[in-house]
């Protein structure tokens, strides 16, 4: 039996401290109601993780305003103090299973497929996406073209994420992360194809990654130095799966060495295979360059619910924190049945995802 005992130890992302080094990733479970309030099916999902053993539960990407960020029908939302107040029985009910959750944030930019306020979308220019919406979020058909953001309008951006991370802070969030991964809006404007401005928010790598320093920088004043804030970071996008920096490592240590000036507490990195080399130039994986450029503590996802893979990334410091998507989701106790020594289940995404990602019966 492999040693895992280094994934069970202690870790302080800011100002909290977990029990272990095994969280669970972001996931999108469109089980909201359609007002984007937290449902009690919602309560004993997040709950059952908590009890399962996991130190962290990053909640599922929740959109921040009443404007363009929402990305899915029926995703919960904080652009409320009423949806906010929701999320408090999560919250505390995650917290007296004896763990600690974070809030994502998202801007969905162009890549949304349902929002309840507005059938336009902003992104940092007027590109239609790649591919095609996905089916099991109720998508369907190509993604219709954006338009480019005004200047005003990503102020409201800026404001957008503050107002939303001073909510989830006001109801009892241990932290928050910004999702600024996947081809959403903040991806879209560190992404080159996506983002052809001309201002200071496009052309270099320096430009493109401005935003997402301007949103985190914005949201350590607001809350002050003792709330955790990380940032969300992929190379890949849900439209997009074999999306590589242009640039390769050259872009990872502007993109990282700027967050990690941020007033960021952590940096999460998700690939395809974390432990894989990021770029075809080097051995080295996304998640050790955040760690080298960053400098700052580094959460490592993708595909690490194997214990003998995740165990390594920790031990070889290419990250402080693994989290698991899948991995969890067939295994809500994953961290208690590997303490235990017992057999973890396969993921079966014909029974959890369709005919869609809503949270099934058996889950909770």
């Amino acid at each position: 039996m492999t040693n895992t005992k280094s994934l069970f130890e202690t870790v302080t992302l800011g100002n909290t401290t977990l029990d272990n080094r095994v969280g669970v990733a972001p996931m999108t479970r469109i089980s909201a109601t359609s007002e984007g309030l937290v449902t009690d099916q919602m309560v004993s999902y997040y709950t059952s993780f908590a009890q399962g053993g996991f130190g962290l539960i990053i909640a599922e990407g929740t959109y921040i305003d009443d404007k363009y960020s929402q990305t899915y029908f029926d995703q919960p939302g904080i652009a409320y103090n009423e949806q906010a107040q929701a999320w408090k029985k999560i919250v505390e009910s995650v917290h007296q299973a004896g763990a600690k959750i974070f809030m994502q944030i998202q801007h969905s930019g162009s890549l949304s497929q349902g929002n309840r306020f507005t059938k336009e979308k902003i992104a940092p220019s007027s590109i239609q996406p790649k591919g095609e919406q996905l089916a099991f979020y109720f998508g369907e058909g190509p993604y219709p073209t954006p338009r480019e953001a005004t200047k005003e309008e990503i102020t409201e951006v800026v404001n957008g994420f503050v107002n939303a991370a001073k909510r989830a802070q006001s109801v009892g969030f241990d932290g928050i992360e910004i999702h600024g991964a996947n081809g959403y809006l903040l991806d879209e404007f560190l992404t080159e194809y996506t983002n052809q401005r001309t201002d200071e928010y496009g052309g270099s790598t320096e430009n493109r990654v401005r935003l997402l320093v301007e949103v985190s920088k914005a949201i350590r004043e607001a809350v002050g130095k003792d709330f955790t804030i990380g940032i969300r970071i992929s190379q890949a996008k849900v439209n997009d799966y074999t999306h590589k920096w242009a640039g390769k490592e050259k872009d990872a240590e502007i993109i990282f060495g700027q967050l990690g000036q941020a007033g960021l507490d952590f940096i999460h990195v998700t690939e395809h295979e974390a432990w894989k080399p990021a770029f075809d130039t080097s051995e080295a994986s996304l998640a050790s360059l955040a760690k080298k450029y960053g400098s700052i503590p580094v959460i490592a996802n993708g595909h690490l619910e194997d214990p003998e893979k995740a165990k390594k990334i920790i031990e070889n410091g290419e990250a402080d924190v693994v989290t698991l998507g899948k991995g969890a989701l067939a295994n809500h106790d994953w961290v208690n049945k590997v303490k235990n020594g017992e057999p973890l289940a396969e993921f079966k995404p014909e029974e959890v995802l369709r005919p869609n990602a809503k949270i099934k019966e058996f889950e909770v």
